[in-house]
């Protein structure tokens, strides 16, 4: 079965306000199984448009990934995103098929 992913590309308008939304995502993240595999670090945006901050979190599933964000531990951390923060976001399934080579 395919993994699911978070990708998301972020611009934080109040960093100490975003703290208390990273401090409450936790939860969330621990009872579905994410794991951050991008979380902000040094990029190069090589083709199209970018935001600030990247992140990646892994889930064993697609449908983990996405109970993760429909759930209300998510929603309540995401209440304290919103407000200072700009955020494109998708969830999307992996890919377990043939590699090239």
């Amino acid at each position: 079965m395919p993994k699911g992913y978070w990708i998301a590309h972020v611009d934080v308008a109040d960093p100490e306000k975003y703290k208390d939304y990273v401090a409450a995502n936790a939860e969330a993240f621990a009872k579905y199984g994410g794991r951050f595999l991008v979380r902000g670090g040094q990029f190069a945006c090589v083709e199209g448009a970018n935001r600030a901050r990247n992140v990646v979190i892994e889930f064993a599933s697609y449908e983990q990934a996405l109970a993760c964000w429909e759930s209300p531990e998510y929603q309540r951390a995401l209440a304290l995103r919103k407000p200072v923060s700009t955020a494109d976001v998708i969830i999307i399934e992996g890919y377990d098929g043939p590699q090239p080579g």
